[in-house]
């Protein structure tokens, strides 16, 4: 663990040992990204962490993480004052050497999968081109908190396969968007940004950009949904989409369609 903790949150602290016991030897590394490495923890962001293994997990490795996670993620959404959800990737080594764009997660945690997990479901090993854009941002910017630095374990992961990852993507944020409003329209937004610049930034930055400087300029009814949804990630509202189910329907198509131009 490095001596410098004042800015890793907690729950991270806590994970990071947890883990570096359960897994031993087997750990390579461990990392915090997403949010907290990108202009800082708003107040329902998430603990995204990110850890490298060199074998598979065991059944009984998945249900001590697990359990473990469980019991140290709060539940969504999280309560103010109280843990913050954690989201946890892990990877083998192996998969990162690999040819192509990884793809594979040997296991993933995140509070939408709480119910599954608690029924006895484990979570095991599955394919998401989402992985690929969380490798990609966790190489550019994630602190350690076991091993040595992102860039000595995960390969760089190239242009086009970052654009391939968002175009495989992209059907499946757009099938969520009911129920997840904010959180899939400032992902487009990202995407948005990565796509025309070839950088990673914090959802409410890349929103910022999405309704101020870039273009084709977006139409006024978007930009006010999309500073909506980004009001709501910094704190400054609660938002409430039940009766923005157009606007946000609109904005969403609005913001596929730069994508999918850049793309």
């Amino acid at each position: 663990m490095p001596r410098d903790t004042m800015a890793i949150p907690p729950e991270a602290r806590e994970v990071a040992d947890r883990v570096a016991d359960l897994l031993g030897d087997g750990l390579l590394g461990l990392y915090l990204h997403g949010s907290a490495m990108d202009g800082g923890l708003r107040p329902q962001s998430d603990i995204d962490l990110l850890a490298i293994v060199t074998r598979p997990l065991g059944e009984a490795e998945r249900a001590r993480l697990a359990a473990t996670l469980l019991r140290l993620s709060g539940r969504h959404p999280a309560r103010p004052g109280g843990p913050r959800c954690i989201e946890m990737l892990v990877v083998l080594r192996s998969d990162l050497a690999g040819p192509g764009a990884p793809t594979r997660a040997e296991f993933l945690y995140g509070e939408w999968l709480r119910d599954i997990v608690e029924a006895g479901r484990l979570p095991q090993p599955g394919r998401d081109p989402e992985i690929t854009l969380v490798l990609a941002q966790a190489r550019e910017r994630a602190r350690p908190l076991v091993g040595p630095a992102a860039t000595e374990l995960i390969s760089a992961i190239s242009p086009p396969q970052i654009r391939q990852a968002m175009r495989d993507g992209l059907p499946r944020l757009i099938d969520s968007l009911s129920g997840d409003e904010r959180n899939v329209l400032l992902t487009l937004a990202r995407m948005w940004r990565t796509a025309t610049m070839g950088d990673f930034l914090g959802k409410d930055v890349a929103a910022a950009w999405a309704v101020t400087a870039a273009q084709p300029r977006l139409p006024a009814a978007v930009a006010d949904t999309l500073t909506y949804a980004r009001a709501a990630y910094r704190g400054d509202l609660h938002d409430d989409w039940t009766d923005r189910q157009v606007e946000a329907l609109h904005a969403a198509d609005c913001l596929h369609q730069r994508v999918v131009a850049c793309l």
